[in-house]
């Protein structure tokens, strides 16, 4: 469902609630927290270490220890290799602001350590550079990542800086930062460029922000108008280094597009190019819009998001629909064989939908950030929380992939981790930090954006209060909230009312049915202002109908099909339940459907099973081709199963599809 976004003059901002404000406990999404804290983080800590068999190593840590001198021997692997630590840190520092940790505590310590070893006598922090081409320092931002590394190593200190209290990496950060100022800007003699890979300026943002040292917002403010400016920044560059490059098989020097370089920003209309890098610029220009007042930079914001949401996003969240260039394409082009969709695409969309909500309280924002949050983000960890995707399609045919090169970046199952492992760390991140997606504050009312189950300490009018929220959301479209305050005191609550439900939630309050009209709702929400006495509880129940959903007529790929929705969870049919040749089925109108819980299939789902047509094919014998007349086309019906999309590929290798035919 669209919903109208109102102009705003930026004012009135919200605020977050910090994570230690927040306390998770919710039947689906505490699995997912604990995964991240006692599997993943642990995981990829012995990944960064090349401590897993089997598994392609990273080298991440160890070129830091060469840095520092603690170890002989080369840099190895990506030019943005660094980032890996940082994100992996980024993620400690969330887990230690909901639960202490001292074991985990003292490795990042250590690691920190280290980091502060690495970093040169004037603040350059980059071990490729340090160990590989130490006199060629900002001489091809286009491709070399060096402000994305230094982004994600600021992201890390505020976050762990946040969570301890700690100021060893905020200062290693905060030196970097001096120096970069120093480095960029408009005066003779620097440098009046940009980085390739957007990522520092939000990061300088969140540095300001833990610092309250302006410069450094000033800097991000830098960072976004330059980019895109002629003379371009990346010719002149190109030409200083004469012509050599880092990535053979991408002209970025020239392909302005592919890391949104040829506008500048405020002129952008749609998104173009890498499709991560277009979000982490997005989430920047909100940020900044929101800090400075710029109704100008919010406007090309919210032009670029109703580009992507409207004419360039998959049902399941996920952005990027090719792989050359790990990009966007075109209006309506979205593919379910040969998606990219990365998994970093869908949680800097996250991001994204995160800030414009702190800007403008409007469900869309909200709807997109849960779909991506529901399906392609979780889709992109496996149920153990040990493989990964960096792909996530839409259709699987294993047999074509390796032998099709179309699909060479498809895979039919998740990996253990990746030469280019930038995934896996976004994901830890990402949930790690989760508390921080469920409400802001903006003057009296608290919005809530995700039903996830826990507490919310919060302050309001000088009063603390406590949220508590109990929630059955994600399978039964069902959630508690009540309110825990010492005197009565008057805001306003404000509910989400999720597309998927038909905008419309049956409401009780104290257990009395509370109606609402029109007047209620705005942008999406549902406002309850009033007097709010200690106990007082509002039940919400949505509408969880199973939900046939249709793509735009202009989308190629999905004309003549349908997808099935059931609460925020998009649905695929797999092999191992339906047999091969996925293409042959088809829905008819009309059906019914039976939905059911599952407790021991995939850790515990909810199925969708109806009536389903298969084409048969046995009459064919050696033909290739046949006239309608011959073709002796049989069906033969069954009762299919869908599944949710986040759980598929976690059985045995096989087909897979979102879409199915609608006749």
């Amino acid at each position: 469902m669209s919903r109208n976004l109102e102009a705003s003059n930026i004012t009135g901002k919200s605020r977050l609630l910090q994570l230690n404000q927040v306390r998770i406990e919710d039947p689906y999404w505490s699995e997912y927290i604990r995964l991240v804290r006692e599997v993943i983080v642990p995981y990829q800590w012995e990944a960064l270490n090349d401590r897993i068999p089997g598994v392609e190593p990273s080298s991440a840590v160890r070129n830091f220890k060469i840095a520092a001198g603690e170890e002989n021997g080369e840099y190895w692997g990506m030019v943005f290799q660094d980032s890996d630590v940082a994100k992996w840190l980024e993620a400690v520092g969330y887990l230690l602001a909901t639960q202490p940790d001292p074991e985990l505590e003292r490795i990042a310590d250590e690691v920190i350590d280290i980091i502060a070893k690495a970093q040169q006598q004037d603040g350059y922090l980059n071990t490729y550079f340090t160990l590989k081409e130490p006199d060629r320092r900002w001489t091809n931002l286009a491709e070399c990542h060096e402000l994305y590394c230094a982004g994600h190593m600021i992201e890390a200190a505020v976050s762990y800086y946040n969570a301890t209290g700690k100021r060893k990496i905020l200062d290693v950060v905060c030196k970097f930062a001096d120096y970069m100022d120093t480095v960029f800007g408009s005066e003779p003699g620097q440098l009046h460029g940009y980085d390739g890979h957007q990522e520092i300026e939000l990061a300088l943002v969140k540095l300001y922000r833990a610092t309250g040292n302006e410069k450094y917002l000033e800097l991000s403010r830098y960072f976004l108008d330059q980019r895109g400016e002629q003379p371009h920044f990346y010719l002149e560059e190109f030409e200083k280094r004469n012509g050599t490059v880092h990535f053979p098989h991408l002209d970025m020097a020239h392909d302005h597009a592919y890391s949104q370089a040829h506008q500048p920003i405020r002129q952008q209309e749609k998104a173009e190019g890498h499709a991560v890098r277009v979000v982490y610029m997005t989430t920047a220009m909100a940020d900044v819009a929101a800090l400075t007042g710029d109704t100008e930079l919010l406007e090309a914001c919210r032009k670029l998001w109703r580009n992507i949401v409207s004419k360039r996003m998959y049902i399941t969240g996920g952005i990027g629909s090719m792989a050359q260039g790990e990009a966007f394409s075109l209006d309506y082009d979205l593919p379910g064989d040969t998606a990219y969709a990365e998994t970093c695409a869908s949680i800097g969309l996250i991001f994204f939908a995160r800030r414009m909500l702190e800007i403008e309280p409007n469900g869309e924002y909200a709807d997109v950030l849960e779909r991506a949050l529901y399906n392609t983000v979780v889709s992109g960890m496996s149920r153990d929380g040990k493989k990964f995707f960096y792909v996530n399609p839409l259709e699987v045919h294993p047999d074509a992939c390796g032998k099709n090169h179309i699909y060479d970046h498809v895979k039919p199952e998740r990996q253990g981790w990746f030469g280019c492992a930038c995934c896996p760390p976004n994901i830890a991140r990402l949930l790690a930090s989760l508390g921080e997606y469920i409400y802001t504050v903006r003057d009296e009312t608290v919005y809530t954006h995700l039903y996830i189950g826990g507490q919310a300490n919060l302050e309001l009018n000088g009063q603390k209060v406590r949220l508590e929220q109990q929630s059955a959301y994600a399978w039964d479209g069902i959630t508690r909230m009540t309110v825990k305050t010492d005197a009565p005191l008057r805001f306003a609550l404000a509910f989400r009312i999720p597309s998927w439900s038909g905008g419309q939630a049956t409401l009780q309050l104290n257990g009395q049915t509370f109606t609402y009209d029109d007047a209620d709702l705005k942008a999406g929400y549902l406002i309850i202002d009033r007097v709010w006495s200690n106990d007082d509880a509002v039940d919400l129940v949505f509408d969880m109908q199973v939900r046939r959903m249709k793509g735009h007529p202009h989308v190629r790929d999905t004309f003549g099909k349908v997808a099935l929705q059931h609460g925020p969870f998009v649905y695929c049919m797999e092999e191992a339940d339906n047999g091969r040749n996925l293409h042959q089925l088809y829905l008819a109108r009309g059906n019914k459907f039976s939905v059911r819980f599952i407790p021991d299939l995939l850790g515990g789902v909810k199925v969708i099973e109806t009536t389903v047509h298969r084409v048969a094919s046995d009459e064919w014998q050696e033909n290739l081709y046949l006239e309608d007349s011959h073709a002796g086309l049989k069906t033969e019906s069954f009762i299919g199963r869908f599944i949710p999309y986040f759980a598929w590929a976690n059985r045995n290798v096989g087909e897979m599809a979102v879409w199915v035919r609608d006749c």
